[in-house]
């Protein structure tokens, strides 16, 4: 049988482990307690500093989003996001030498020039008073219309053909390289139709001016802005101990 003496002791033993016990869990949870209450603090602060930067950029986005005061200018913009990467990457091509890309701006911008021209003239006829256009018509010698400019192209083959014939119409510049040239010619048969739709639909001449002003100096900007991109390119430092003649090639150490 056990002694009551150790009987006693086990119990004050056991007693001892339990408040021990007891003290330890007691220290867990408040930590515990503080680390979540912590923890929900940055946690509520963090959503304060998101929000707080989700009404910031919001709100610049907003005063980005504020529209011009010319109609020109507002269709401008959304016409440069069209087709600014397409020039941009077609231009980049054009790596072999400084002649092409100087040729491709160039073209682009005297074909833009030429394409823009008989809509300015068309607006302005349409504008003439209804007397001057009167007298004018007095003066008019009806033409015969051909039979083959009555032709309605409608076939793909014939299509093709009237696209080749409009291709044409995009004029060489004597003198300058050629591959710049055909790139140019290429990109411009991709974005000319949508220059040429937003030209036709500003109706006001105030507009139209703007838009052309605008239009051609921001491409030259773009222009300068891409060759500077394409002088990015850092030359190799030399190293006073590389002996490029060497026949391995190794660094020329002298020990």
């Amino acid at each position: 049988m056990i002694e009551r003496d150790e009987f006693l002791q086990e119990l004050k033993e056991e007693k001892r482990l339990r408040k021990t016990v007891r003290g330890l869990l007691r220290t867990w949870l408040n930590e515990k307690t503080v680390a979540e209450k912590k923890g929900a603090l940055e946690e509520s602060r963090l959503r304060t500093l998101i929000q707080q930067l989700v009404v910031e950029s919001n709100a610049t986005d907003i005063a980005a989003e504020q529209p011009h005061e010319s109609t020109g200018i507002n269709e401008l913009k959304k016409l440069l996001v069209n087709i600014i990467p397409t020039i941009e990457d077609d231009y980049k091509t054009l790596t072999s030498n400084k002649e092409q890309r100087s040729s491709f701006r160039a073209h682009i911008l005297n074909a833009i020039q030429n394409s823009l021209e008989p809509v300015d003239i068309l607006a302005n006829a349409d504008s003439e008073p209804t007397e001057e256009l009167a007298e004018a018509e007095d003066d008019v010698t009806i033409k015969t219309v051909s039979d083959e400019e009555k032709f309605i192209p409608v076939r793909d083959l014939d299509q093709e053909e009237e696209v080749e014939e409009e291709e044409e119409a995009f004029s060489t510049i004597e003198g300058m390289d050629e591959t710049g040239r055909n790139f140019a010619a290429n990109t411009y048969n991709k974005i000319e139709k949508q220059i040429l739709s937003t030209y036709e639909s500003l109706a006001s001449e105030e507009d139209r001016d703007k838009f052309y002003d605008y239009l051609l100096t921001n491409l030259k900007l773009y222009f300068d802005k891409f060759e500077d991109e394409l002088k990015t390119v850092v030359p190799e430092p030399e190293s006073p101990d590389y002996n490029p003649e060497s026949a391995e090639g190794t660094a020329d150490v002298t020990l």
